[in-house]
């Protein structure tokens, strides 16, 4: 959690990533402010920002040191939130980074399984499960009750993701 004489300082860096204002994630960090901080929630400035596709505040956290093992209050690390809200460019920024692209949250899902679940099967969704098939996410991670990405595409009629979910098996 956040270290007491630390904490309204970390907090603005929170409310700040959230915002996706980078000028002023820039200032508290420049203050002193950890990006690994966390609120009650277990949000941190990295956490947040990915989750709300922030990919500038995403590119400042990961320059001061952010956690890529950190993770949110379902337990998944930034990348999954990013592909299930569908902000391509700060899924493309993560996968630059030795993030697991396989993690499994609280959940059972994987990012790649949340990009199919939770997306809306649309261009955007699409073109993350292939940046993510890409770079080495397992299409074969089935969640609790075993149904697989493919599986869920099929089910929705993702014809494309399914697609490319069958060719990468």
């Amino acid at each position: 959690m956040i270290a007491h004489a630390q904490a309204p300082l970390d907090r603005e860096l929170i409310a700040a990533a959230e915002r996706g204002d980078l000028p002023g994630v820039q200032a508290l960090i420049a203050r002193g402010a950890d990006v690994n901080a966390k609120d009650q929630k277990q949000d941190s400035a990295f956490l947040i920002a990915s989750a709300n596709g922030h990919t500038a505040v995403v590119r400042a956290t990961l320059a001061a040191g952010a956690d890529l093992k950190s993770t949110n209050r379902y337990g998944g690390t930034g990348l999954i939130p990013a592909c299930h809200h569908g902000h391509l460019d700060t899924v493309r920024l993560l996968l630059t980074t030795k993030i697991d692209v396989n993690h499994v949250n609280n959940l059972g899902w994987t990012a790649l399984l949340e990009a199919v679940i939770l997306g809306d099967g649309g261009p955007t969704h699409t073109e993350i499960v292939r940046e993510l098939l890409a770079h080495g996410a397992n299409p074969r991670i089935a969640d609790r009750d075993g149904v697989s990405a493919l599986e869920h595409a099929r089910r929705r009629n993702y014809a494309r993701m399914a697609d490319l979910l069958a060719s990468a098996r």
